[in-house]
């Protein structure tokens, strides 16, 4: 006879989680948390902002866990806050930089530059430096679908559920997107 279990389902493992159990907690967050990363890369362009994205929408969904419909996808629900926890980190990047901005010129040269100097790098660490701030910079409504469907290969129908579009709406984003993208590149 053969003992092995399938593996939970993370509906199984939300369920043990809201109650209380410890290491179903564990296994959602081994599960997703190389999305969830990658998505707020994306957004981001910066390995340790992404970090702390990743943290936060961990945090944020365990503890609504409560909330979630055991009856919809888990992966959908938890993108769905890591998008909104990256368009959080960016108001507050605006905000940062406006009152950086607003600083005495003086006191503004103690404000470090974030990004490396780009001679320090190799070409293609420039060049994939170069693609991600470009993604980074464009507007949140074109930069989800596109990260959603050709980052993480999301289909449409996956990616329409998540942010609440319509399948032509997420396919009409991610050509603008595209477009955007290689006026950015090429200007």
């Amino acid at each position: 006879m053969n003992d092995t279990k399938a593996p939970a389902t993370d509906r199984d493992l939300v369920l043990r989680a809201l109650g209380q159990h410890q290491p179903s907690y564990s296994e959602l967050m081994t599960r997703h948390r190389e999305a969830v990363y990658r998505i707020a890369r994306h957004h981001t362009g910066d390995e340790g902002e992404a970090m702390d994205v990743c943290q936060e929408t961990f945090i944020s969904a365990f503890a609504s866990l409560n909330k979630f419909d055991p009856d919809r996808p888990f992966r959908a629900w938890l993108i769905r806050i890591a998008i909104n926890k990256c368009r959080d980190w960016a108001r507050r990047r605006a905000v940062r930089r406006l009152f950086r901005m607003a600083k005495p010129l003086d006191e503004a040269i103690h404000v470090a530059d974030e990004w490396q100097d780009p001679e320090s790098a190799a070409i293609s660490a420039r060049e994939l430096a170069r693609i991600s701030a470009a993604v980074a910079a464009l507007p949140a409504n074109l930069k989800d679908p596109l990260i959603l469907c050709r980052l993480e290969g999301m289909s449409m129908a996956e990616t329409a559920q998540v942010l609440g579009l319509s399948e032509k709406a997420v396919e009409t984003r991610i050509y603008r997107a595209r477009q955007k993208l290689s006026a950015i590149l090429e200007g």
